[in-house]
C-alpha cells in the first residue's frame, strides 16, 4: 500500500463518522483532499451535508466535485472538523501547516464540537518537532517578531532555524495575507509551554501547535486504518 492509498484509507474511515445533515469543517492538505473526492460520491448520491472549507484550496476543489460549501460566518457552530496533520504525538497533540492554512484550520476546528485527524502512519511520533514548525506571522514587525520567537525558544531550551517560507515567486503569503515562519526545532519536549509563550507574542498570527483540539486520530497503515485516542 502506497502513501496515497493509505490516506484514501483513512479519510474512508472518517467518513463513517460524518452523519446526514452535518456541518462538517472540512480540512486542508493532500488527505484532505482524498476526503473531498470521497465526501463528493456521497453528496452525489444524495447525502446532505453543510461544507466549511479552511482554505481557498480546499473551497476549489469542494466547488469542482459539487460538495456545499456555506462560511463560517453562515455556520459559526459546527458539529465536525475532518483535518490532516503533519505529526501526532500520543497525546493527540498536532503540527499542522505544511499546507499555510494552519489559522483558518484552528478557526474552524475550534468552531467545531469534535476534530478528527486523518493520517498515515508516518506522522505518528513520540515527540513533537521534527516537522518543522509553521508560524504564521503579520508582515510588519518581522525581524522584531522573529527575535522574540528566537528568545522564547532559548528560553525553553530549543535551537534551529527560523526562516521566512519562500513560493516560487517571493515570500510565501497565507489566505488572510500574512506570512509563515518555519521553525526547525527537531524536538519540543513541551508544546505545550511552546504554545503559550508563542500566543504572547504580538506579531504571531497563529501557530501550527494544536493542543487539546483534536478528539481522535484515525491512522492508516499498510495493515489498514486504526483509532488513535489521547494517553
Amino acid at each position: 500500500m502506497d502513501a496515497r492509498e493509505m490516506k484514501i484509507k483513512a479519510a474512508e474511515a472518517a467518513l463513517s463518522h460524518v452523519e446526514d445533515g452535518m456541518r462538517l469543517g472540512i480540512g486542508t492538505g493532500s488527505t484532505a483532499d482524498e476526503f473531498v473526492r470521497l465526501l463528493a460520491e456521497k453528496v452525489a448520491g444524495g447525502f446532505r451535508i453543510q461544507g466549511v472549507p479552511t482554505s481557498e484550496r480546499t473551497a476549489r476543489l469542494c466547488l469542482e466535485l459539487g460538495v456545499p460549501l456555506k462560511s463560517l460566518d453562515e455556520l459559526p457552530e459546527l458539529d465536525l472538523t475532518i483535518d490532516g496533520a503533519d505529526e501526532i504525538d500520543p497525546q493527540l497533540r498536532l503540527i499542522k501547516g505544511a499546507g499555510g492554512a494552519l489559522l483558518r484550520e484552528k478557526i474552524v476546528a475550534c468552531a467545531s464540537a469534535r476534530m478528527i485527524v486523518i493520517a498515515d502512519e508516518t506522522k505518528v511520533v513520540d515527540i513533537l518537532g521534527a516537522f518543522k514548525l509553521p508560524i504564521e506571522v503579520n508582515a510588519f514587525g518581522l525581524v522584531a517578531t522573529r527575535h522574540a520567537i528566537e528568545k522564547l525558544a532559548a528560553r525553553l531550551g530549543l535551537s534551529g532555524d527560523i526562516v521566512v517560507r519562500e513560493a516560487s515567486d517571493g515570500p510565501y503569503m497565507t489566505d488572510g495575507g500574512h506570512l509563515i515562519l518555519d521553525a526547525s526545532f527537531g524536538r519540543i519536549p513541551d508544546a505545550d509551554a511552546l504554545s503559550r509563550e508563542l500566543n504572547a507574542v504580538p506579531g504571531v498570527v497563529e501557530h501550527g501547535l494544536f493542543i487539546n483540539i483534536a478528539s481522535l486520530a484515525i491512522i492508516a497503515g499498510p495493515s489498514g486504518a486504526r483509532v488513535l485516542e489521547a494517553r
